[in-house]
């Protein structure tokens, strides 16, 4: 076999596992498109193309009462979330990355521990403390407020990326007069965007699709679920309605879906070079 041969075969088996691997995750997405323009009829049938396309399903769904109220209350949760994870862990990261203090290692061991300890281990806790010392269960309250006091994954990405920057850099703005407050606003956050940017995308995926926080806290109140709580309600309810149920599920991916291939390159350069160094 010549070399050439050699390599058109080769080009021929990486670019027809790339074609096989793109298949096997793109056909979940466009049976779910598919479905949920079909009439009830061919939802239940063997039929793979709608006959005529119903996109009327869409708008009933998006009026069904209280769907709207559950896509309100996950865009605040997820922006506020988001919002309040990356300006609290910013601090807590850089401090760990480029300040020397005595216990620095163990606080960054406290971090990384409590990344490996599951949230369901503090729940009945932290549920006693929300619901019957400061009364704030039924709202979204218990899951924002927490958010604003850092994120341990979100610390941990942040910090791998810091530890990047030159601390030449932070010496220089230090020499011209700039405390820790202007250097870290100044100089090191133009410098980590795209961190802060796969650190933002990374928590609003999570509260966008959180579905045991909202099932802890605001199960008791329909007028504060979220979208991951209220879809399976809305399942139970049609689940003789492969149409509507296909149709509310591509209304609640679509948005996290076009985020993401909207701020796909800095999503994939802050993960790539969150990992450089450790």
């Amino acid at each position: 076999m010549t070399p050439r041969v050699r390599a058109s075969l080769e080009w021929v088996a990486v670019h027809a596992f790339a074609v096989a691997a793109t298949l096997f995750f793109v056909l979940p997405f466009v049976f779910v498109a598919l479905t949920a323009l079909m009439t009830d009829q061919q939802s239940l049938s063997r039929d793979l193309w709608p006959n005529p396309f119903q996109w009327h399903n869409l708008v009933d769904v998006w009026q069904t009462p209280g769907f709207g109220t559950w896509w309100r209350n996950t865009l605040v949760y997820a922006a506020a979330g988001t919002v309040l994870t990356v300006v609290s862990s910013v601090p807590v990261a850089y401090a760990l990355a480029h300040f020397r203090f005595r216990g620095r290692r163990l606080a960054m061991m406290m971090v990384i521990a409590t990344m490996m300890l599951p949230p369901q281990v503090v729940i009945i806790p932290m549920y006693l403390v929300w619901a019957k010392q400061l009364h704030l269960s039924g709202t979204l309250w218990p899951l924002i407020i927490p958010l604003a006091f850092g994120d341990a994954y979100s610390i941990f990405l942040l910090r791998q990326f810091l530890v990047t920057v030159p601390r030449e850099y932070l010496d220089a703005a230090k020499v011209d007069g700039a405390g820790e407050l202007q250097v870290l606003l100044r100089v090191v956050l133009p410098m980590i965007k795209p961190a802060i940017a796969a650190v933002a995308l990374f928590q609003f995926f999570y509260c966008w699709n959180d579905y045991f926080g909202p099932q802890i806290y605001t199960s008791e109140n329909p007028g504060a679920w979220t979208l991951s709580y209220g879809l399976g309600t809305f399942k139970s309810a049609h689940h003789t309605n492969w149409n509507l149920t296909m149709a509310a599920t591509l209304l609640v991916m679509a948005p996290v879906i076009a985020l993401f291939f909207m701020a796909q390159r800095a999503f994939i350069e802050g993960v790539t070079l969150t990992g450089v160094k450790g």
